[in-house]
């Protein structure tokens, strides 16, 4: 076999395989096949005009082949991992929003069972920021728990999913805290009615029930 190049590490089939070295033959002992890799100022269409005429010069019953683009072929290789990760975003955001309804309701029914408390204290002096502080505080302080215990699972669990990553480490920092903040928006979201609802709460009526 004539040896026409090496490459010291590379991937050859898609992005998630492990580097290896290769060695490259010539064209003529390629039992593969011939594929073509042309670098190239054109669009698709021109390449695959010229590169149809080009062949047909040198044999009129030879033509090429499916013509590509190199970014198809790595949307190609990369399909069941983006689908993968479609799927994961999909139900992360189902998650999310279940997540939000559920502190929503607790929220709900925290201050409905508080009213007299909360009438008290406006009776004491309290003002409406510092009701919309309590129902918020103890909603983030739900949600705090919710993330730590999450986080502990995430970093033990991130491991298994590390197949489905491309230059992104399964204990991203970026990533995680990116979660972190998109969770406290949601909990904010969730303990705002709640909270609104606290703020305007009439203290006579309150004390009466």
């Amino acid at each position: 076999m004539q040896v026409v190049g090496t490459a010291k590490m590379s991937k050859y089939r898609n992005l998630a395989e492990a580097r290896k070295p290769f060695f490259y033959v010539a064209m003529r002992q390629n039992v593969n096949g011939l594929n073509l890799k042309i670098r190239t100022s054109l669009g698709p269409d021109a390449v695959t005009k010229a590169l149809v005429r080009e062949i047909h010069a040198l044999d009129a019953n030879l033509a090429p082949g499916e013509v590509i683009t190199m970014q198809e072929q790595v949307d190609r290789t990369t399909a069941l991992q983006r689908v993968t990760v479609t799927m994961l975003g999909v139900f992360g955001g189902l998650a999310l929003l279940l997540a939000a309804i559920g502190l929503y309701g607790v929220m709900s029914y925290t201050v409905s069972q508080r009213t007299r408390e909360l009438g008290l204290r406006m009776a004491l002096g309290a003002s409406t920021s510092n009701l919309l502080g309590l129902v918020l505080s103890y909603g983030l302080a739900l949600t705090a728990g919710g993330v730590m215990l999450g986080a502990a699972a995430a970093l033990s669990l991130t491991r298994l999913m590390g197949n489905l990553l491309y230059n992104v480490s399964p204990r991203d920092p970026l990533a995680f805290g990116s979660a972190f903040v998109l969770m406290a928006i949601a909990a904010l979201a969730a303990c705002f009615l709640p909270a609104c609802r606290a703020a305007r709460t009439d203290p006579v009526r309150a004390l009466r029930q």
